[in-house]
C-alpha cells in the first residue's frame, strides 16, 4: 500500500474533524493545519503527524484506521505519542512525549498556537489566564527537550511572540 499525500492527509484530518471547533469557535481543522505549518521544515512524515494530532483524543478515528488509512507507521507512533490517554495527567503526559524527539516538536507547535495572543484574547479571561499558565508550565518541559535552533524553526513559524521567552 502507499502512503497517502500530504494533500490525502489533511483531507483525512478535515474528514475526522469535520464540524468541531475549538474553544473561540474557529474550525478545529485551521488549528491542526497550523501544527502543520509549524513543522513543516522537519519534513512530510511530521506535518502528517501534525495534522493528525487530535485525532485519536478528539475524533472515533483510531490509531488502526490511520494504519489502513496507510499513515505511515513512525507517523501513527508520533500521533499515539501526543495523545493523552485516557487516566493520565497532563505533566506525566508531558513528560512522556519529551523522549521522542517528533513527538516533542509536534506538542511544541500545538502549545504555540495554542498560546498566540490573537486566540487568547477571545477565551473568558477565567479560562485565558488558566489556559496560559498551563501553557506556560508545558513549555518548561518541553523547550529544553530540542535544540534552540529547532524550537526557534517552529515558534518562527507558529507564534513568533513567543521567540521573546528565548531572548
Amino acid at each position: 500500500m502507499r502512503s497517502p499525500t500530504l494533500a490525502e492527509v489533511d483531507a483525512l484530518a478535515a474528514r475526522a474533524h469535520a464540524g468541531q471547533h475549538d474553544r473561540i469557535g474557529v474550525p478545529y481543522i485551521e488549528h491542526v493545519r497550523a501544527v502543520a505549518a509549524g513543522v513543516a521544515a522537519f519534513g512530510t512524515g511530521l506535518q502528517m503527524a501534525a495534522l493528525l494530532h487530535d485525532v485519536l483524543e478528539d475524533t472515533p478515528t483510531r490509531a488502526d484506521d490511520l494504519i489502513a488509512a496507510g499513515i505511515p507507521a513512525a507517523v501513527v507512533a508520533t500521533v499515539r505519542r501526543v495523545t493523552r490517554a485516557p487516566g493520565t495527567d497532563y505533566r506525566t503526559m508531558l513528560l512522556d512525549i519529551v523522549t521522542d524527539h517528533a513527538a516533542t516538536l509536534v506538542k511544541i507547535a500545538d502549545n504555540a498556537h495554542n498560546s498566540r495572543a490573537d486566540r487568547s484574547a477571545r477565551l473568558a479571561e477565567a479560562d485565558r489566564d488558566r489556559l496560559a499558565a498551563r501553557y506556560r508550565d508545558a513549555r518548561a518541559v518541553l523547550w529544553p527537550a530540542v535544540a534552540e535552533a529547532d524550537l526557534r524553526t517552529v515558534l518562527a513559524a507558529v507564534n513568533p511572540a513567543l521567540l521573546a521567552e528565548l531572548d
